[in-house]
């Protein structure tokens, strides 16, 4: 069976798309195809076939209203027996290829009508009409696809009032994405891999260092200038080892030289409800986490005894925890230890590589 997934805002080599649901697909059997917009080329990678519609010049409304024309012409062109999109512009060509008789599955990432609500840039009528109005179209035509695949229980209880062939695939780590190394082996480190801005936390991170002597490897891109700016000129700077944009390779390199993994995001409506996938790729490398005591956040890491939880915006109760873990060899490699095994037997891909197969097989034996 040919199947095919299809995004205008992703890269190529995305871990959820690519990584992880299109190199499943390719392992279990399928003829599968990955239709991507950036100008790269087409290419085989995993048994995927990446092909690129090319990458459209302008800003976003150039590319909502070219960029997804040309990904639908080019899935009109594979003829696939079924499709899977991942990005809420697409949506209305995904349900033309539904009303062509294909096969539709809509992967949600985030909760989209919350997410307008938080945008900075719009008043606030605009976001509650605009939200109300996303929200309004992703519930019809949800209930025309096929199937919807979420990343949160709570983006799945909104969906599955509309749809209830509605599943959860969560973004664990593949088992084989890390190699740990002897705890013996790491620096008196800590780490933040991810997208840096004031939201997640970096203002506080940074001003935690103050008082320990530790050295913080910052690996990612900032979301503004003018943050970065602002960032290097405090006084801690000095204590970071920026890293930039990193390869999957080097941000393994810096899970095996710290000691702990800082995820202390602020409880923004992005956040609460949502499980953040370097947390649990931290735990895979067998470093206790820090965390937001975001009481789903909360929930995990105290069940599994994997870390701590703390106040994101208390700059002093980020820095005694940092610095109680530095001074308990023991209590770290413990928990780093408890962190792993979680992984290993409940939060990993594997589990969810399962769950989309089946779900492939269910829909592609099912007749209309």
């Amino acid at each position: 069976m040919k199947v095919c997934h299809l995004t205008s805002v992703h890269a190529r080599k995305d871990t959820r798309i690519f990584v992880k649901e299109c190199s499943s697909l390719s392992r279990a059997g399928f003829d599968t195809y990955l239709i991507v917009a950036d100008s790269l080329g087409n290419e085989e990678s995993n048994g995927v076939n990446i092909v690129d519609v090319g990458l459209v010049k302008g800003g976003r409304l150039n590319r909502f209203l070219k960029t997804t024309k040309k990904v639908y012409q080019k899935a009109i062109d594979l003829d696939a027996d079924l499709y899977h999109f991942h990005d809420p512009e697409l949506m209305f060509y995904a349900y033309k290829l539904k009303r062509l008789g294909k096969k539709v599955i809509y992967d949600v990432h985030e909760d989209l009508p919350r997410q307008v609500m938080t945008k900075p840039y719009l008043d606030f009528f605009s976001k509650y009409v605009i939200s109300f109005l996303i929200e309004k179209i992703e519930h019809y035509l949800a209930s025309k696809f096929d199937a919807i695949v979420t990343v949160t229980n709570h983006i799945s209880k909104r969906f599955f009032r509309y749809n209830d062939n509605t599943c959860i695939l969560y973004n664990f780590p593949s088992l084989d994405e890390i190699d740990t190394v002897d705890w013996d082996e790491k620096k008196n480190e800590i780490c933040y891999v991810g997208s840096i801005s004031k939201v997640r936390g970096i203002i506080e991170l940074v001003s935690a260092l103050n008082s320990i002597e530790v050295k913080l490897n910052l690996g990612g891109k900032f979301n503004s200038t003018q943050l970065e700016v602002e960032v290097k000129k405090m006084p801690d700077w000095s204590k970071v080892n920026y890293l930039g944009f990193l390869s999957r390779e080097d941000v393994v390199k810096v899970f095996n030289r710290s000691k702990i993994g800082i995820v202390t995001l602020h409880p923004t409506v992005n956040y609460i409800d949502a499980l953040p996938v370097k947390m649990f790729e931290y735990m895979l490398a067998g470093i206790p986490v820090i965390v937001s005591d975001i009481p789903l956040w909360k929930e995990l890491v105290e069940e599994e005894e994997c870390g701590t939880v703390v106040d994101p915006f208390n700059i002093s109760d980020i820095s005694d925890v940092i610095n109680q873990y530095l001074q308990n060899e023991f209590r770290a490699k413990k928990h780093g230890e408890n962190g792993r095994q979680a992984i290993i037997q409940k939060y990993n891909w594997g589990i969810e590589e399962k769950k989309l197969v089946h779900l492939y097989h269910k829909m592609l034996e099912k007749k209309d």
